[in-house]
């Protein structure tokens, strides 16, 4: 289990420093194709459906590389 805290807290740092680095990089990130955006004058409301469906899907990839590390 420790390992693979580690190498967790190594991605999202490596996430983190990319992030910083190149903002720009996922201006798309929110804006896709399915993610649904209301503005009404007093009220605003965002729900990322498209956004959380890849990142729920890079998730499990790498929770299975990182398993499949685990087992060998």
């Amino acid at each position: 289990m420790a390992k693979g805290l580690i190498i967790l807290g190594l991605i999202l740092f490596t996430v983190g420093l990319l992030w910083l680095t190149f903002p720009k990089a996922l201006s798309w990130f929110g804006r896709l194709p399915g993610d649904i955006n209301i503005q009404r004058e007093n009220a605003k409301v965002f729900i990322p459906i498209t956004s959380m469906i890849i990142v729920s899907l890079v998730l499990t990839a790498i929770g299975n590389i990182v398993g499949w590390f685990m087992r060998k």
